[in-house]
């Protein structure tokens, strides 16, 4: 009379289980850049937001994805579901040109999007 024995196969869902808890947080990392930092509150938001990241460099990602400047109004209107109403993150390194993150910001408010924030980091020792 065969039995199948269950706790061989729960022992390995809980190591997996484990292993993807620990694994999870590290896969989104998106584009490494150095944000300013201030002493204001975070924003509690449900759902991934939309975030154009300007790197140290001067390129400009959408989400993890690079593209050029002029390509964001067309790529940002295909992609949002509420239309223009939608909020879109804007994350500049400290050290890019300011004038690199203001064309972007110029660009979106060309393109009718009025719902721009600009992303940072809390103060450290504050």
């Amino acid at each position: 009379m065969a039995e199948i024995n269950m706790t061989p196969m729960v022992d390995v869902m809980l190591v997996l289980l484990i292993i993807f808890m620990v694994s999870a947080p590290l896969l989104t990392v998106g584009v490494p850049i150095d944000l300013p930092q201030t002493s204001a509150n975070p924003l509690n938001e449900e759902k991934e937001p939309l975030t154009i990241t300007v790197n140290n460099k001067g390129e400009v990602f959408l989400q993890e994805t690079q593209i050029q400047v002029d390509e964001i109004a067309p790529r940002l209107i295909a992609i949002t579901n509420s239309g223009y109403e939608e909020r879109i993150y804007v994350r500049g390194d400290r050290n890019v040109v300011y004038g690199q993150v203001m064309k972007v910001m110029g660009t979106l408010s060309a393109a009718g999007f009025r719902r721009v924030a600009l992303v940072t980091e809390l103060e450290q020792g504050s």
